[in-house]
């Protein structure tokens, strides 16, 4: 049976969609003052509803693969955030040793399989998980995330039809922030919504406003259920919006500021905030502290990553092969 949330779950998804957003909009502070070197992070500030629901309805012992996108996926599986900024400023404290940077964290023991620099390229490495998963014989589950754009790769159809076919425990949740860099899905696809190709492969194909986490976590659950079960794979299409560019460096030259500040006004954080306040569920007052709780979380985060050593030259080739 579906396990309904609670006032203190509710307020739980409030304070890890506060953490994600701080924790990014501290990352990119961190580029635009040049304490970020290499490749722009690529910030899902606004798309926080979205792996905090989803992450909600897993168990410790399940897994995620992330996307190039992920900062958010690790921190809602439970990574830790010391670590993350360590890696993302390139220190030898990092999860990678500092050698991964913003697209390659990983955290095996939380289940955390690793984001993927490469649009799609995640969702082989879920199926690879579904399989394991089946031969052990545990009711685990993988939830592999990926974007609308990644729709369009082989790899969807080759490990959707692979884990559909075996009946393989993975969860497949596209974040649809409309555009795949600058180009809208709506140019590049047939089917008005990604969800509409599950009907291919004989799964469940939802839709959910990704811009709530608990319809995110609601559907999430009821998939998760169904692949411990033994009954396969299901697509969960999220309706969500990414509020800055695909990078630092995009101007967002391809879509409008007006279509920008609708999107803003039904941002998950500002409407979760406003609803758990009318239900009566939290105060200002305690969301003021909330936020303050977090932004000092950040603040040691970074003072560990800047504080920690740099990886040493000699040890360029360490960490390469087996």
């Amino acid at each position: 049976m579906q396990v309904k949330l609670i006032n203190k779950d509710k307020r739980n998804l409030l304070k890890m969609m506060l953490r994600i957003r701080h924790f990014e909009e501290k990352v990119y502070q961190l580029y635009l003052t040049d304490k970020l070197f290499g490749m722009s992070p690529h910030l899902s500030i606004g798309q926080e509803a979205v792996p905090t629901g989803a992450c909600k309805a897993l168990r410790k012992d399940d897994c995620i693969v992330s996307t190039h996108r992920g900062h958010g996926h690790c921190l809602a599986k439970g990574a830790d955030m010391k670590l993350m900024m360590a890696e993302i400023l390139g220190k030898e404290t990092g999860y990678c040793k500092g050698r991964g940077g913003t697209m390659h964290i990983a955290d095996v023991k939380k289940g955390i399989l690793g984001a993927n620099g490469i649009v799609g390229g995640g969702l082989p490495i879920a199926s690879g998980a579904g399989i394991s998963i089946k031969y052990r014989g545990t009711d685990q589950v993988c939830l592999s995330f990926f974007g609308d754009a990644a729709s369009n790769q082989g790899t969807f159809h080759e490990s959707i039809n692979l884990c559909a076919t075996f009946k393989l425990p993975v969860i497949f949740v596209c974040e649809n922030n409309i555009y795949g860099l600058s180009t809208p899905i709506n140019r590049t696809s047939a089917t008005p919504n990604v969800a509409d190709r599950a009907r291919g492969y004989d799964i469940p194909g939802i839709i959910v406003d990704g811009m709530d986490p608990v319809a995110v976590y609601e559907e999430t659950a009821k998939a998760v259920q169904r692949a411990r079960k033994g009954n396969g794979p299901s697509i969960i299409e999220a309706k969500t919006y990414r509020f800055l560019g695909h990078g630092a460096s995009d101007h967002r030259s391809y879509r409008t500021r007006e279509e920008e500040e609708e999107w803003r006004k039904k941002g998950p954080i500002v409407r979760f905030k406003r609803r758990l306040i009318e239900d009566k569920i939290i105060t200002e007052g305690e969301i003021e502290i909330m936020e303050q709780e977090v932004k000092k979380e950040v603040e040691e985060a970074v003072e560990y990553a800047l504080s920690s050593p740099e990886p040493n030259p000699k040890d360029v080739e360490k960490y390469l092969y087996v």
